[in-house]
Parts: structure tokens; C-alpha cells; sequence
């Protein structure tokens, strides 16, 4: 039978035909829904964990153990995750681990645009990248195949069109529920899993011996394929971008890769020797094309199609045309008049709590350091009332840094409740033990609300819908040592103003809980408010 899914349905699904036992995994879009939809699958165990690298942490205890892990991120997660990955290449495990990480070309949801298939060069771990959802769904099962052969992790790279599209699935009969078996004991190996000096020195020969073996791999895998064509141009792609390049050159010769690191020398001399000139199309930095280069082939790629932003066919067909590679239109199209839509960016929700924080420190002309979430709206129109953002928990230690350096803005952190659990503690802790004296403002809307309302450890519940202990942020600060702690509600205006205005009067280290649940989350039914337009000054707040 068929169904259409999108990329991560199909992944989720995969993961659940194969067998996964454990999987882990913080959200962050384009990611989130593959565990999302894999938790609704009987028999399972999937967790929302704190963050990235301790999703990893996770999923490596479960491979070590002898069990079938899978660990889901997006790009940025990989960067709080590396710690992790890097010793797992070194150790291998017993059972397999698959780490599905998602790039966000395009930025639709993101920082910055990197290219994580470096990860897999650098790491030293094999990388598969589909290029529909079938593909998706059977990238999995090859995953853990070469996990488990390899004893290796295994990265499987999707983006943003192949996580959210849609494209059809062969389903298959699913697996039969097992009986629980008793545990077995845990196989002691030191030497291969204790990375001290001395051990990972004798680990590292073995990472590279395995990399040669990949490499042979490649060779002979069904995940790389030339697809014949004519002689003219040879494309060498993969993922995604794959069903573009095929429509806008259907006649070409194809080295279609599903497993974009180690590449196939050999297949990729091949084609060279089968067409006249070869051309490589890829999303974002020109990972392939810099590889087959060193084999030896002068191949095009970048000089041709761009590094920065997210491709499509209309995309890779006009930048083939700009360079002579197909026939550009005979003349150019007539100006056709569209009426454009006026822009809407994005904006806090009515009713979001954020909104009268953010009124009480425009109102006290705050420098706020930012984080990672929906309260980052809070820097555009008319708040205007936040002045940096770079990734999650930052803003806590930027705070700490400027407050050091001393400026005579009255400065103050703002982070939200998920973003604090997955990396603000530490960055707390520091604050405090360096005697610091900067304020930090967590508001704390009861979920993770900006990637769609998961569950953390402030909600009471996990990821398959168990009850659980919640954690206060309030405690856990008195805990670490801060005395000057409280918890407001944003919407007690002249108490958030007040409070705000002593803690910034301080000359210790102070942590305000502005707590207030998402409205989307947690609606409550409240008479619908209306304006007094004889009253109203036209000010904006109220947008």
C-alpha cells in the first residue's frame, strides 16, 4: 500500500520498522516532528531531553548496551551534540545508533546556515543523505545496517524541503510487539570505551581502517548509482536537490549519491570517463565538489550555483542558463504586474505573557541579552525592547561579559524556560561563582512553545505522556545560591516594573521568574477585550 508522508513521518516510520529501541532528541525545527510521530508508535521509548548533546549521551548509552538508538536534531543541535559524537566515533558501541540531523538552508527558522556534512568529514563517521520520503523512510534501515557492520554512528543529513514535503511511501506489515526479555549484563570492555590517552591512541587506527573500508563501500552500495544519460553533462547530487537537477536536466548522465560521505572515487571516475564535462549541484558549501577535485576531476559547481540560501528548480534552472549549460528563454519573459501581499513578520501572539515583560524593560530602557525562542520577537516593532541573540544560552554569559567590562546601560538577560533548561543552568552557576551581578529574567510560559509546545522539565510531563516531577526555576536558582530570587506575573504590570527596577538596583547576582502560560498552549476563556477608541493614542503596544 502507499501514503503520502512528508520526510520526517517517513523517518519516524523507518526508524519504528527497524527496529529502534530508544530515541532521543531536544526540538528544533525542521527536525522535530520525526520523534514526534516515532513516540506514537506502540512498544516504544522516545524522550524529549534536555538538549542535544545529552540526547546523544542517551541514544550512545542505549547503542553501547547492545540496543537500536536514534538521536534527531537540527543543524545548530550538532554543535552542542559534537562533544558526543566525536568520542562515539572513537568507542563505537554494541548495538546501532543513527543521529538524523536536519540543515535549515534558508535560514526558514535558524541563526545561521551551516552545512553540517563537515561534521561527518570531521568526525570520521559515515553520512546518507535521501531525496524523498521513501528514501527517508528506507535511509534508517541502511543506517543501522551500516552501524551495526561498521561499528560506527551513522548521520543521516535531511534539510528543511525533504523534512516538511510531501512524496509517497511504500508501507510494509509492521513489526510484531516482543515479549520483554530479561536484561542482559552489560558487556565491560575498557579498552574500547574508556577514551583516556592511552586507549584512544589505540582507537584512533581503528576509526581510520574503518574510513578505508567505508570508502570501499561506497563503491558498491545501491545508495550510489550512475543513472545513464547523454554524454554531454554528467551531475554528480544528492539529497533533495536531486529532484530539481533531474528536472531541469532529464536528458544528463546521473552519479545520484545516497551516501554523501565516504564518496565513491571509483563511481565518480567513472562518470567523468562517461560524459564531457562534470557539474555538481549541492546545498550549501561545495562539500562534494571539493572532493572531487582532489580525486583529480575538473568539476563545476559553485563557480555556477550558489553557497548561501535554499535551492529549487526555478533556482538551478536559471543559474544552468546564466552559464551556457542549457538554453536560456529566446527572450526575456515580459514584465508581468503582481500585486504583492504587504510583509508579515512574525510577531509575539495576543495575549502572549512575553509582551508586557518586554513593555516593562522598554519602559525602563534595558539593554536585554537575548536567547533562542519566541520571546526573540520580542526585538521587533514596536517593543523593540531586545538587542542581541546568538544561539541557545547565550545570553545569560553575554550578560556576565558586558556587565564585567561595565557600561552604564542598565543590562539585564532574558531566556526562556526550555532554552534555561537546555543551557542556561551551567552559564547561572557561573554567574554566581564569579560573583557576578547581573539579572536574569527566565519567562517561563510552561512549554516549549516556539518549535510546537513539547514538553520539558518545568511542564510535569514527558514526551510519551507520563507524569513527572517539575522543576522550578525558582528553587533550583536558591539552590545554586541566589538569594535574590522572584517570580512575577507579566501581566502584573506595575509589580514586573518594580520588581525589574530593584533587582536592577542590586548589586548581587538576581533571577526574576516572569511565569505565565503560553496562551496557545493553555488558553483560558476570558470575555473577548475590546478598545476604547476615545481613549486609544495609537501607540502599538497592543499589536
Amino acid at each position: 500500500m502507499k501514503k503520502i508522508m512528508t520526510g520526517n513521518d517517513a523517518f519516524a516510520y523507518g526508524a519504528y520498522l527497524a527496529g529502534i529501541n530508544v530515541a532521543a532528541a531536544y526540538p528544533g525545527t525542521p527536525s522535530t516532528e520525526i520523534l514526534e510521530n516515532f513516540s506514537k508508535y506502540p512498544g516504544v521509548y522516545a524522550e524529549w531531553s534536555t538538549n542535544e548533546k545529552v540526547a546523544m549521551d542517551v541514544g550512545v548509552g542505549a547503542a553501547y548496551a547492545g540496543g537500536r538508538a536514534l538521536v534527531t536534531m537540527k543543524h545548530v543541535g550538532m554543535n552542542v551534540a559534537s562533544d558526543s559524537l566525536f568520542y562515539i566515533s572513537y568507542t563505537g558501541m554494541k548495538g546501532g545508533l543513527v543521529i538524523i540531523n536536519a540543515d535549515d538552508p534558508s535560514m526558514h527558522s535558524s541563526q545561521n546556515e551551516q552545512d553540517n556534512r563537515h561534521y561527518a568529514r570531521s568526525a570520521k563517521v559515515p553520512m546518507l543523505e535521501p531525496a524523498d520520503s521513501e528514501e527517508a523512510k528506507q535511509s534508517v534501515k541502511a543506517a543501522l545496517e551500516i552501524s551495526e557492520t561498521f561499528d560506527t554512528p551513522v548521520i543521516i543529513r535531511t534539510t528543511t524541503r525533504l523534512s516538511h514535503s510531501l512524496s509517497i511511501v511504500e508501507t510494509e506489515d509492521e513489526p510484531a510487539l516482543k515479549a520483554p526479555s530479561e536484561p542482559a549484563a552489560y558487556e565491560r570492555n575498557p579498552v574500547k570505551y574508556v577514551m583516556v590517552p592511552a586507549y584512544a591512541h589505540l582507537r584512533h587506527p581503528v576509526v581510520e581502517e574503518r574510513l578505508k573500508k567505508l570508502a570501499e563501500f561506497a563503491e558498491t552500495t545501491a545508495l550510489n548509482r550512475i543513472e545513464p544519460g547523454n554524454d554531454e553533462i554528467g551531475i554528480i547530487v544528492s539529497g533533495v536537490v536531486y529532484q530539481y537537477a533531474r528536472e531541469v536536466f532529464p536528458n544528463a548522465t546521473f552519479l545520484k549519491l545516497g551516501m554523501v560521505y565516504p564518496l565513491p572515487d571509483k563511481l565518480i571516475r567513472e562518470l567523468a570517463a562517461r560524459v564531457k564535462q562534470v557539474v555538481v549541484i549541492e546545498e550549501l558549501d561545495p562539500f562534494i565538489e571539493e572532493q572531487v577535485r582532489l580525486v583529480g576531476i575538473p568539476a563545476r559547481g559553485k563557480d555556477i550555483f550558489p553557497n548561501i540560501g535554499e535551492f529549487n528548480p526555478g533556482r538551478v534552472r536559471r543559474c544552468a542558463q546564466e552559464a551556457g549549460l542549457i538554453p536560456g528563454p529566446a527572450q526575456p519573459s515580459p514584465a508581468v504586474s503582481v500585486p504583492q501581499l504587504p510583509g508579515r513578520p512574525p510577531m509575539l501572539c495576543p495575549g502572549c505573557g512575553h509582551r508586557g515583560l518586554f513593555y516593562a524593560l522598554q519602559r525602563l530602557n534595558a539593554t536585554v541579552f537575548g536567547d533562542i525562542g519566541c520571546y526573540t520577537l520580542g526585538a521587533a516593532p514596536p517593543l523593540n525592547a531586545m538587542h542581541t541573540t546568538g544561539c541557545m544560552g547565550a545570553s545569560i554569559g553575554v550578560v556576565h561579559g558586558v556587565d564585567r567590562i561595565g557600561v552604564k546601560d542598565r543590562t539585564v538577560a532574558v531566556i526562556g524556560d526550555s532554552t534555561f533548561f537546555h543551557s542556561g543552568v551551567a552559564p547561572l552557576i557561573n554567574l554566581h561563582y564569579n560573583n557576578g551581578t547581573s539579572t536574569v529574567i527566565v519567562v517561563d510560559n510552561r512549554v516549549t512553545a516556539m518549535t510546537g509546545h513539547q514538553t520539558n522539565p518545568g511542564t510535569g510531563n514527558t514526551l510519551l505522556g507520563i507524569e513527572s516531577p517539575v522543576v522550578k526555576i525558582d528553587e533550583l536558582a536558591r539552590g545554586i545560591g541566589f538569594k535574590k530570587v522572584d517570580v512575577v506575573n507579566p501581566y502584573d504590570f506595575k509589580t514586573v516594573v518594580a520588581t525589574i527596577k530593584d533587582h536592577l538596583q542590586s548589586e548581587e547576582p538576581s533571577l526574576i521568574v516572569a511565569q505565565y502560560p503560553c496562551v496557545l498552549y493553555k488558553r483560558e476563556r476570558k470575555p473577548a477585550l475590546v478598545v476604547d477608541v476615545e481613549k486609544c493614542n495609537e501607540c502599538g503596544n497592543c499589536l
